[in-house]
């Protein structure tokens, strides 16, 4: 299992429709014998009982894929006309009705509102924001973007333009329109050494020059950069994060930390900032939601490797309740 599970550390997260993502390392797999009428005639159950049936609500929604929720919603708006979710949001509080609306959400919606999420209140939460934009495919940005739209009534970039500046706007807006334009055939060495080049002399100067960073991290696959970044570092004897901090400084330079930190794998970027984020409950929910039906097996192997201790032990420790019931469940099991 370990193995096969290196092997999918550098790809990419694919998108296979505007609905959901679909991956063989997800957790959350489609139920089995699935009856979309039955689910929703037990959930209205458990939603009318005197306290609500909380464990019912858990136990069915974290148990069923993404695109099985979205056929539960329908078949309950079918029988109570009624929507799903602001039954949900009545029936629950706190961090459990957070962790369940998200559940109901499509997967480009959900990381609309971790986008919008980040941007509101007073100042933005960069680091969250950065978190986001690193760990997704052109395509699901693209759809994020969209839904964003949807939801809000607000276009993104015009969103991230108002909330950021100067050259960190520049990047946030090159991540969100990403785009992979070396060759994947095959490797081009002299397009590493070019871009070796580029980064090398644009913190060599007295100015330093942030266009050509975001200019290759921003237009290249993770294969093409980790490459570039290795040759980097035996250029300067230092490692990338080490001339980031050495040369950039602010929102600009956590930027670059968080991409060049996410690119060699995005899956083990995840398992440490669970690691370093375990209490923040809402943190843990947006990374499991997210990647529960990509990539979250990697993320565990990771976090196992880096911790010593399982995620699913860990969340175990963290959690009590029906909020652990949830989590667990979207982790699945324990690595030993």
């Amino acid at each position: 299992m370990e193995a096969l599970l290196k092997s999918m550390h550098n790809t990419s997260p694919k998108a296979n429709s505007h609905e959901m993502w679909w991956g063989t390392l997800g957790t959350v797999r489609p139920f089995p014998n699935f009856n979309s009428e039955k689910d929703a005639r037990e959930i209205q159950t458990a939603l009318e009982s005197k306290a609500s049936d909380v464990n019912t609500l858990v136990r069915i929604l974290t148990n069923r894929n993404n695109a099985q929720r979205q056929s539960i919603a329908e078949s309950y708006h079918n029988l109570t006309q009624k929507e799903l979710c602001p039954a949900l949001k009545k029936a629950l509080s706190g961090g459990l009705e957070q962790l369940m609306l998200g559940l109901m959400m499509t997967p480009s919606q959900f990381d609309a509102h971790r986008l919008r999420q980040s941007m509101e209140g007073i100042g933005t939460d960069e680091e969250s924001l950065l978190a986001v934009l690193c760990t997704k495919s052109p395509q699901q940005l693209k759809d994020a973007t969209i839904a964003y739209k949807q939801e809000f009534g607000r276009y993104l970039e015009n969103d991230l333009i108002s909330e950021t500046s100067k050259d960190f706007t520049k990047l946030v807006l090159a991540i969100l329109k990403k785009e992979e334009l070396n060759s994947k055939e095959m490797v081009d060495y002299q397009l590493i050494d070019q871009d070796v080049k580029a980064l090398n002399d644009a913190v060599n100067g007295k100015k330093k020059d942030p266009v050509p960073w975001i200019q290759v991290l921003t237009t290249r696959d993770s294969n093409h950069l980790n490459r570039v970044l290795s040759r980097l570092e035996d250029l300067r004897g230092e490692t990338v994060d080490k001339t980031v901090q050495s040369h950039f400084s602010g929102d600009l330079r956590l930027g670059f930390r968080t991409l060049v930190g996410s690119i060699p794998s995005i899956p083990l970027f995840l398992a440490q900032r669970l690691h370093s984020n375990i209490k923040k409950g809402s943190l843990v929910q947006g990374i499991l939601i997210s990647h529960s039906e990509e990539d979250l097996l990697c993320v565990r192997i990771e976090y196992r490797k880096l911790t010593n201790i399982s995620l699913y032990s860990t969340l175990q420790k963290e959690y009590k309740g029906e909020m652990q019931q949830a989590l667990l469940a979207l982790c699945r099991s324990e690595d030993l």
